[in-house]
């Protein structure tokens, strides 16, 4: 099962790095828990997506983010509209950075990934649920 998982990890990694290699993907645009927070106080059609583990999406999430944790994202991309903002999290930045070029690179036109990611969300004293 581990062994599984694993190999689907890898697999989806490596459709991201050569999707950003080959230059074919638009930049997503990154932008910092602070302007995150801005943004959805301004546009309330922005859909948030939790792009961690069930495991980590369970300990701590922003209020109303929809979880498609980044090994699944290119089976489920059909769960997510065209015609609205995306705004991608993580952790740290890394998981949703890769998320948000490959969203960017199957036509989602208005994709941002926040930065700094949840941590830096909890760190400006952002709400978040448990």
């Amino acid at each position: 099962m581990k062994l599984a998982h694993g190999l689907k990890t890898v697999l989806v990694l490596a459709l991201l790095v050569l999707v950003t290699v080959s230059g074919f993907a638009a930049e997503a645009r990154n932008i910092s828990s602070t302007q995150a927070k801005e943004l959805l106080a301004r546009d309330k059609k922005v859909l948030l997506v939790d792009v961690r583990t069930p495991e980590e999406f369970r300990m701590a999430r922003l209020r109303g983010a929809k979880l498609i944790p980044l090994s699944e994202l290119p089976q489920r991309l059909k769960e997510l509209p065209r015609d609205r903002p995306l705004l991608v999290y993580c952790s740290v930045g890394a998981r949703s950075s890769s998320a948000a070029n490959l969203l960017v690179s199957r036509g989602y036109r208005e994709v941002y990934q926040i930065s700094d990611g949840l941590v830096g969300w909890y760190r400006n004293g952002y709400p978040i649920e448990k």
